[in-house]
């Protein structure tokens, strides 16, 4: 089942493995201008997209390709500016140790075995201890996991509360004090120009979850929130002005700056490269289990409409079926259906508690669900070995294997919102905006011509997304940088230079170090 999923977008890494010749640099060229900008102290505030994460880790490579790594080069091209620092891990690894313990996981390498090239974690062992403070300023403040009041949180580097997971490692280790902010100390900087690339993770968690989490419409109560909940909008707006206030309001920073807007979780990789229909079954295997579900379709659902619990539609998204061949869609749990185990324990139906948890919440995955990147390797397994079990298939996806219609709503409804908000912030205080939609839109559509080549959202193949199918290569996040630069040269009347998109590495065979 595994190879059945991964291997068809995987075989033609050969596409990737070479690198184009490609033609001089526009840094070739004699003249720049700032305009009205100044790049002198340039701070990027974020999560793991700012950070450089990439192939589910944080490593040097990583880092130092970075889309602010990669601005802070050419800002300097353009005028005297400060170094520009990054609280640099240990290795190019990835994972992170705390008191010598591996709390982190390594990165995702491409190994090639029986099944072909796959991701798999690079075993090694990390480096990185968290405990080990750095010290310092970093003009780097992308913290991998932060969502956007994370920003504002005193004691979110609370080197103690690490072990606790009630602060962040990635911050701990790189914070000025326990207590402090990341808006804190990027302040303490005294920021001439700053990119905010925030807000990512108020819904990701949510979506990668398969929507294990609660959407907060109208809390703005962030301490009550579990780690995979939506943020409400308006929380978001609230926090997102204050941080942009403080940056570029006149009691604040009063820097220039662009704000990065959030993308739909639907146009990433991670939720684009299992189908929500993916089971090969042989003719036997089929028979058996329509003649499994075949009371549940022609008895146990009519009997449901007839009493009035659920409705004919509902009945209809319940049936079970299977064919000969692939294509076949996966069993999921879906909790927005009814739940009807003590219903089916009770009279007429008479089933045993097992038979009707089971029952309780069980439709077929359609066309509208999303399957994420993670549920790949749970397909197709067995419970306990027993044949007769087959996740996906007897037994259903539970809600964290998939992602439905009705999650995605909710999750397209707070990011539409989001992205509202930030435009409306970026005008108010006469900022740039960049839609990194927009940019991903196109890499899902025919992709993104640069010199040597076409960049393209599609797993490995693609060139623009690690490994993880959700964060970017170096390749990527310079392109992304040059959108960024396209914006500050219009928004600022600047002439920065580009970067050579094709001269940043991607994802090829040799790249585990």
């Amino acid at each position: 089942m595994k190879k059945y999923i991964l291997l068809s977008g995987l075989l033609a890494l050969g596409l990737v493995s070479c690198e184009p010749e490609l033609r001089n640099s526009i840094e070739e060229q004699d003249f720049y201008t700032s305009g009205t900008a100044d790049f002198s102290h340039y701070v990027a505030l974020g999560n793991s997209l700012t950070a450089g994460y990439a192939d589910g880790a944080l490593y040097i490579s990583g880092q130092m390709n970075s889309y602010p790594s990669i601005l802070a080069q050419k800002f300097a091209l353009v005028q005297e500016t400060d170094e520009f620092t990054q609280p640099l891990v240990s290795d190019n690894f990835g994972g992170l140790l705390y008191n010598g313990n591996p709390i982190k996981e390594t990165r995702y390498v491409l190994s090639v075995g029986a099944d072909g090239p796959m991701p798999v974690r690079l075993s090694k062992t990390p480096t990185t201890e968290v405990t080990n403070r750095l010290e310092g300023s970093f003009g780097n403040m992308g913290v991998p996991g932060a969502k956007s009041f994370h920003l504002i949180a005193p004691g979110y580097g609370n080197m103690q509360a690490v072990a606790a997971e009630m602060a962040n490692p990635y911050f701990a280790r790189f914070a000025s004090s326990d207590n402090t902010t990341v808006l804190a100390d990027a302040l303490a900087q005294n920021p001439t120009f700053f990119t905010l690339w925030i807000g990512n993770n108020d819904v990701l968690n949510y979506a990668t979850s398969g929507g294990a989490g609660i959407y907060q419409k109208n809390n703005t109560d962030f301490t009550t929130y579990g780690e995979n909940d939506i943020t409400d909008p308006n929380a978001f707006a609230y926090v997102y002005d204050q941080i942009v206030s403080k940056l570029a309001g006149e009691d604040g920073a009063n820097a220039d700056g662009v704000l990065i807007g959030i993308p739909q979780v639907s146009s990433i990789p991670f939720f684009n490269l299992v189908p929500p229909n993916p089971i090969p079954l042989d003719a036997q295997t089929v028979a058996a289990l329509n003649a499994k579900f075949g009371a549940y379709n022609t008895q146990i659902l009519p009997g449901l409409v007839q009493a009035g619990v659920i409705t004919q539609a509902e009945a209809d998204s319940r049936k079970i079926s299977f064919t000969a061949g692939e294509g076949n869609f996966v069993t999921i749990v879906d909790e927005d259906l009814t739940a009807l185990a003590s219903i089916l324990m009770g009279e007429p139906f008479n089933l045993d508690a097992q038979t009707a948890g089971l029952l309780s919440q069980l439709r077929q995955a359609n066309s509208t669900d999303l399957i994420p990147l993670t549920s790949a390797s749970f397909i197709g397994t067995t419970v306990n070995g027993n044949p007769l079990l087959v996740n996906g298939v007897s037994v259903p996806l539970a809600d964290q294997y998939v992602l439905t219609f009705e999650e995605q709503q909710d999750i397209v409804e707070a990011t539409t919102a989001y992205n509202a908000a930030i435009k409306s912030i970026a005008d108010a205080y006469e900022l740039g905006y960049v839609d990194s939609g927009e940019l991903l839109n196109q890499l899902n559509s025919g992709g993104i011509a640069f010199d040597g080549g076409t960049l393209t959202s599609t797993f490995v193949t693609g060139g623009a997304f690690s490994l993880d199918g959700v964060h970017l290569t170096p390749r990527g996040y310079a392109l992304l940088a040059n959108k960024i630069i396209a914006e500050i040269n219009t928004t600022y009347n600047a002439e920065v230079p580009k970067a050579n998109v094709g001269e940043y590495p991607t994802v090829t065979l040799d790249q585990n170090l």
